[in-house]
């Protein structure tokens, strides 16, 4: 599923193309979160114009809204949705965790209530894996069991052993031609979980290899440091995926440890909220400062919002409550995570990353620090 292209000569990022059904992704890579089918306020046409390969959507919010009646009668989700590049598909293990109304865990599975309407439903490791196939899933996550920051060792040994069983009984499942199936490497913030869970989840020789359980809580020096030993336990010639993390300072820390995928909802939440990320740091659209700036957000950017608009304009939008506002700004925060990827990859190929990535910080961290001083 994955070719190694280059290995950066000074650290462990590496230049790779994932092998899909429906096309290749070239990588280090962001996936656009699309949790219900749709990436928050931006069109399908949007997105590749942006430069996405691929997007990620959730099992459980599709299972129980639109239904998985409505998504086999259109065809798939490719079809319902009307994007026809690789889709990745949470197990929606997490949302269940953190949304359902009640939960009962058992090694056979999750019971749980909507949070929509409270009706009861069952996930097994089967299950999802039948639920993901049916919405023509290219990559498949498995039913795993996440547990939150801080933990009890007892009960991360639990959730772990617990991951490992569903990760098994997910595979003896899989029978979706040409759909990947990855798996999750759980244990929290013990290394000696991390290991043995990565251990025996390689022996079973998946697609693809998930670090999860991470950015749920704990401080960032830890998620760096659990991120770099488990990427460094995974096979080579298989794609590593860091779930969830997603601020520009974290990628390139997961890149430099040798991950290929991200995925967070970080750019189009923060956009709708009136945050832009930029090259010169983040930037609260809303603040007064910004009332009479007719510059673009971004003077680096090519996104529609900065070839057309100021921040004046863009303030007046969010302080007026159009939708517009927050749509444009989605837009150039997807446009301006993608072109880091985008940048990341070509300072791979340079074997120039570290140079890359003591720049870009630089300036995005000196910048940022600024304005908030300021503002």
């Amino acid at each position: 599923m994955l070719e190694l292209i280059h290995r950066d000569k000074n650290s462990r990022a590496r230049l790779a193309i994932i092998k899909t059904s429906r096309g290749q992704i070239n990588t280090p890579c962001f996936m656009p979160v699309g949790t219900q089918g749709t990436v928050k306020t931006l069109s399908p046409a949007e997105l590749i114009e942006a430069g996405a390969q691929i997007m990620l959507s959730n099992t459980y919010h599709l299972f129980l809204r639109p239904g998985m009646d409505v998504i086999k009668k259109a065809g798939g989700l490719h079809n319902l949705i009307s994007w026809h590049g690789p889709i990745l598909t949470d197990s929606g293990g997490y949302q269940i965790f953190s949304l359902a109304l009640l939960r009962k865990i058992s090694d056979n599975g999750v019971e749980f209530q909507s949070h929509i309407d409270g009706k009861k439903h069952t996930f097994t490791p089967e299950s999802v894996v039948g639920i993901q196939e049916e919405l023509g899933s290219d990559i498949i996550m498995p039913l795993d069991e996440c547990v939150h920051y801080p933990c009890s060792r007892d009960y991360a040994e639990v959730a772990a052993r617990r991951t490992i069983a569903w990760a098994a009984r997910s595979k003896k499942a899989h029978r979706g031609e040409g759909q990947r199936l990855f798996c999750i490497v759980q244990g929290s913030s013990y290394e000696d979980l991390r290991r043995a869970c990565a251990s025996e989840l390689i022996d079973m020789d998946f697609d693809g290899y998930a670090i999860g359980g991470v950015s749920v809580g704990e401080p960032q020096k830890l998620i760096y440091n659990i991120t770099g030993m488990v990427a460094g336990l995974l096979p080579e010639q298989k794609p590593r995926y860091l779930m969830g993390v997603g601020l520009p300072e974290d990628i390139l820390e997961g890149v430099e440890s040798g991950v290929d995928m991200f995925d967070c909802v970080t750019p189009t939440r923060y956009g709708r909220n009136g945050s832009a990320f930029t090259s010169e740091g983040k930037l609260i659209i809303r603040n007064s400062p910004y009332s009479e700036d007719f510059r673009p957000l971004d003077s680096e950017c090519s996104c529609y919002a900065c070839r057309n608009f100021s921040r004046a304009y863009l303030r007046h939008l969010f302080n007026t409550d159009e939708i517009l506002g927050l749509r444009l700004v989605s837009l150039h925060n997807i446009h301006f995570y993608l072109g880091l990827m985008k940048g990341i990859r070509k300072a791979i190929q340079e074997d120039k990353f570290r140079e890359f990535k003591r720049e870009f910080l630089a300036r995005y961290m000196k910048a940022g620090s600024r304005k908030n001083n300021a503002h």
